[in-house]
């Protein structure tokens, strides 16, 4: 009898097998650079149009508002940020808190304000990063007026931006309904008035009619996110504001929630770019 040859290992199933794990090691280190390195610094532009019925025919105002920096230092990353704002040319620039990061770095934040421009002035308020620096008050508000930012801590500002009244009202965090009811007992009605508030998730039955929008920050858009999936963590006092455009309280004042500039904790983001807002306000 003729001795039959060994039939070797079929290279077929190897090879599929090999081919689904070195696939399974390239999509992971794609989502890990994703992750890691691509996206943290993938800032993009989201441009809101919103119709205002105080606004007269014609006029439009240009607001950019910027949110949780979480500088460490000013980078490329950042300079390219604030170019990209003032490219928007914006009539008034809003920022929403946390500037600071553990470094707790307030002369790179002061130098990264200075390279803000807009035409009607910049103006923030105080996120929950400055109180855990304890850098919050009046000593962050003399810091920002050497960059020429106004911070607002429980107060407004009157401005007239092309002939159309304007206040700017400024609610520091934690945002309580004490301070929001004192921010708005000599609010008029016949002004533009914008609220900015670093966390989203405050009493908003306490809003009245006056307020037109509201501008927040504080959640990151959930940093990181899977399709379908809700977030794996939001800060608290982000209730259930992401990001994005919602209405609420009595009136259903417009609120808005950017995904902000930086990242905390970790120095990742994933189906999460960070966000520089434009929103357009034009008359009703």
């Amino acid at each position: 009898m003729t001795e039959q040859p060994e039939t070797p290992e079929s290279p077929r199933r190897w090879s599929r097998r090999s081919f689904l794990g070195s696939a399974g090691v390239a999509a992971g280190a794609l989502i890990a650079a994703k992750g890691w390195y691509w996206e943290p610094l993938d800032v993009r532009v989201e441009e809101l149009v919103l119709p205002l019925a105080k606004l007269p025919p014609g006029r439009e105002l240009r607001i950019v508002q910027l949110s949780d920096l979480h500088l460490d230092h000013v980078t490329s990353y950042f300079e390219k940020v604030a170019a990209m704002a003032n490219d928007l040319k914006p009539d008034l620039l809003l920022l929403t808190g946390d500037y600071l990061e553990q470094a707790r770095n307030l002369k790179g934040v002061r130098q990264f304000l200075t390279l803000l421009k807009a035409r009607h002035g910049s103006y923030a308020v105080q996120g929950n990063w400055e109180y855990w620096a304890r850098l919050e008050g009046e000593n962050l508000r003399r810091q920002f007026a050497r960059a020429e930012v106004k911070l607002l801590i429980n107060e407004r500002i009157d401005l007239d931006i092309q002939d159309t009244p304007l206040s700017i009202l400024g609610l520091d965090y934690p945002s309580t309904a004490d301070n929001l009811t004192a921010l708005q007992q000599h609010i008029d009605p016949a002004r533009v008035n914008l609220l900015l508030s670093h966390v989203p998730g405050f009493d908003h039955d306490a809003l009245g009619s006056a307020v037109d929008l509201i501008l927040c920050g504080h959640t990151h858009g959930g940093q990181v996110r899977l399709p379908l999936l809700p977030p794996f963590y939001l800060p608290r006092f982000s209730g259930r504001f992401t990001s994005g455009l919602f209405r609420v309280g009595p009136a259903a004042t417009p609120l808005y929630v950017t995904r902000g500039i930086g990242t905390s904790v970790l120095p990742v983001r994933f189906l999460c770019p960070p966000e520089i807002t434009l929103l357009r306000l034009v008359a009703a």
